[in-house]
């Protein structure tokens, strides 16, 4: 019988110190139950942490990687898959998961959420509240909000002045 594929799925540089100890547990309970943990690969934040949970318990880690070779890897990945897909990677993170666990992360971690739900895969979502992630990006003027189509009209005319 195939074992459980368990997407984890966070941020990398971003990551904090608390987020980062959360994926270690996550991941060396991952592997405790015998599942096999799968993520992006990348030796920072959840990625390496939780891979360092399940590789320190004896777990099958395996990382999907952004670029065309392994030098980011991430030292506990037991079998690192080559994409040189950049974030295009994340459709092959969430269907090759059986469930994913979405831990803080920014933009990318998001992506694999909604191509989660897109592709009827269970989230969980671990301490994590995807609301600050939208507010961050408004904060930073990437993400606006109408109530109205004039409203969003009017909003586009700012943009584009913004941009002249």
């Amino acid at each position: 019988m195939r074992k459980p594929v368990i997407g984890v799925m966070g941020g990398g540089e971003s990551a904090s110190a608390e987020d980062c100890r959360l994926a270690y547990r996550l991941g060396a309970l991952i592997a405790a139950e015998g599942w096999v943990l799968l993520n992006g690969g990348r030796n920072a934040g959840i990625m390496d942490a939780s891979a360092r949970g399940a590789r320190e318990r004896g777990g099958l880690t395996v990382g999907i990687l952004p670029g065309a070779g392994t030098e980011q890897a991430s030292r506990y990945i037991d079998i690192a898959i080559v994409t040189n897909m950049g974030g295009a990677r994340n459709v092959i993170n969430v269907l090759s998961s059986d469930i994913i666990v979405a831990m803080a992360g920014k933009a990318g971690t998001i992506s694999e959420i909604a191509l989660a739900l897109k592709y009827k895969k269970p989230v969980i979502l671990l301490n994590f509240d995807v609301r600050t992630l939208f507010q961050m990006y408004s904060g930073e003027n990437l993400l606006h909000w109408a109530q109205s189509v004039e409203e969003a009209i009017g909003i586009i005319k700012e943009l584009l002045a913004r941009r002249r």
